[in-house]
C-alpha cells in the first residue's frame, strides 16, 4: 500500500468518525487501566458489565485494595481469566500506592512494570488516557493490517512498528481507534463484510466477500 493509498484510507475512517474512542467504560485513568488490564481474552461489553458494578463500590487503588482478593473475584468472576486478572489487579494497586502516589504513571516503564499489564495495555492508557500517539496492536488490528496491506508484518511488535512509520502523523493519534472499530465490526476475522466496507477499493485482500444475498 503506497503512501497516498494510506493517506485517502485515513481519510476516509475521519470522515466516517471524526472523534473515536473506546468501547470501555471509563472516567479516570486508573478506571481504564482496570478496564483494559481486565479486557485481555475478554470483551470489552462483557468487561464494562463488571466494571459496572464495581467502579460505583471501589474505583481508586485505595478502595480496590481494601475490598482484597476475595471479594474483587466477586465482581469479575463473569470474565475470562477472573483469578489471575483479580490477583494482577491488586498487586497493581498496591504498586500504584506505594510507588506512585495512587496515580497512574504516564511513563511506558512504569506502566509495564504493574502485574498484567503488557506493552499492548500499556499503549491503550498511553493513547487514550493520556494521548499519546501510540499503537496498541490487539488481535484487530493485527488482522486489518495484514488483511488490507496497510502493514503487513508476522507478529504484533512488527506490525507495530510499521503502523507508527506508515500511518500519516496527523492521524496516528486516533488510528488505534479506528482500526479496532473497522476490524470488530466490518473486517472481521471469519466473514470480513467486504461489501460494507469504506476501504474496499483500497485493500489488498484477495478473496474479497461478496454481499449475503449474492451468494
Amino acid at each position: 500500500m503506497n503512501k497516498q493509498t494510506r493517506q485517502t484510507m485515513f481519510e476516509r475512517f475521519r470522515a466516517a468518525n471524526p472523534k473515536p474512542v473506546t468501547e470501555l467504560e471509563y472516567s479516570t485513568p486508573f478506571e481504564l487501566l482496570i478496564a483494559v488490564l481486565l479486557s485481555a481474552q475478554a470483551t470489552d461489553v462483557g468487561v464494562n458489565k463488571a466494571t459496572r458494578k464495581l467502579y460505583p463500590v471501589a474505583n481508586t487503588p485505595a478502595a480496590i485494595l481494601a475490598l482484597g482478593e476475595e471479594e474483587l473475584k466477586s465482581y469479575i468472576q463473569t470474565i475470562g481469566l477472573y483469578k489471575t486478572k483479580a490477583k494482577n489487579v491488586i498487586a497493581t494497586c498496591r504498586m500504584l500506592l506505594e510507588l506512585h502516589g495512587g496515580e497512574v504513571p504516564r511513563e511506558r516503564e512504569a506502566l509495564e512494570a504493574l502485574p498484567g499489564v503488557g506493552r499492548k495495555t500499556a499503549n491503550v492508557v498511553l493513547n487514550t488516557a493520556f494521548g499519546e500517539p501510540t499503537m496498541a496492536v490487539d488481535t484487530h488490528i493485527f488482522r486489518v493490517a495484514n488483511r488490507t496491506g496497510l502493514a503487513p508484518g508476522k507478529n504484533v511488535d512488527i506490525v507495530e512498528q510499521k503502523l507508527l512509520k506508515f500511518v500519516p502523523r496527523e492521524f496516528l493519534l486516533d488510528a488505534h481507534h479506528w482500526l479496532i472499530l473497522h476490524g470488530r465490526y466490518t473486517c472481521k476475522a471469519r466473514k470480513p463484510e467486504c461489501w460494507n466496507c469504506m476501504q474496499i477499493d483500497l485493500c489488498d485482500y484477495r478473496s474479497k466477500t461478496p454481499p449475503p444475498d449474492s451468494v
